[in-house]
């Protein structure tokens, strides 16, 4: 049976997209940095884990060798993402680099390692995770912006590279009830005007993501590559108000 490996497998995506895989009979490979909430999330859905700072680049290369270990590796999930708003002038040079670090190199280094596996497997599928923010463009958004672009760029230079035996996808969100997302969603009023900019009048849910990305690794999505697919409620191209 063939394994998917999903870094932030701990978080509020990556596990949304394990259990649906899971429930239609998939093994999954959880990778995360906290070893409490990695061994809970393992747990629940029965899933082998590693633990593994994705700013480590040797420790990116053994989680995808720990995850290769129980079988073919033929999905990559990388929903590892930082929320990091500032202006331009309060941002430091470390928090570009962080940023950078943790949202697109490791989603570099991540498929560099599993690569060799991917290329081996049948109906091998990557996917990434970007913002609506990159398109859209927000103030206070200029360093985790910058990042997930370059994680659009990836995703399109390593849709062309690997083709045609690995599809590499992006899915872009808006705002999602997420712990990460927290600072923005805890405040009831704030996160009901920010809904109120969605034509779906809504923010979303770790679902709202983990449903097309459980898609865009199964055979269904096999003519799907190199795209970036906002799952925004409509933030990204709709304007329902003046």
């Amino acid at each position: 049976m063939a394994t998917t490996v999903i870094f932030g497998g701990a978080g509020a995506i990556g596990s949304a997209v394990a259990r649906r895989l899971a429930q239609r009979g998939e093994r999954v490979h959880l990778v995360g940095r906290d070893p409490a909430k990695l061994a809970a999330a393992s747990r629940e859905i029965g899933a082998a884990s590693s633990v593994c700072d994705v700013a480590d680049g040797a420790a990116v290369a053994r989680a995808v060798a720990e995850a290769a270990e129980g079988g073919d590796l033929a999905g990559l999930v990388y929903a590892v993402g930082t929320i990091n708003l500032k202006p331009l002038g309060s941002l430091s040079e470390a928090d570009f680099e962080r940023d950078f670090r943790v949202n697109a190199l490791g989603a570099a280094l991540a498929v560099k390692a599993a690569t060799p596996h991917l290329r081996s497997a049948e109906n091998a599928a990557v996917v990434l995770f970007s913002t609506v923010a990159v398109r859209q463009g927000f103030a206070a958004h200029a360093s985790v912006s910058m990042a997930k672009g370059a994680v659009e760029g990836l995703t399109l230079a390593l849709a062309a590279e690997l083709a045609p035996k690995v599809r590499v996808n992006c899915i872009a969100p808006s705002l999602t009830r997420t712990p990460l997302a927290e600072g923005l969603t805890r405040n009831e009023a704030m996160a009901k005007s920010i809904a109120e900019m969605h034509a779906a009048r809504r923010l979303g849910e770790a679902d709202d993501s983990a449903s097309l990305a459980a898609f865009l690794l199964g055979p269904d999505a096999g003519w799907i590559t190199g795209q970036v697919i906002g799952v925004d409620g409509g933030r990204s191209t709709l304007r329902t108000k003046g």
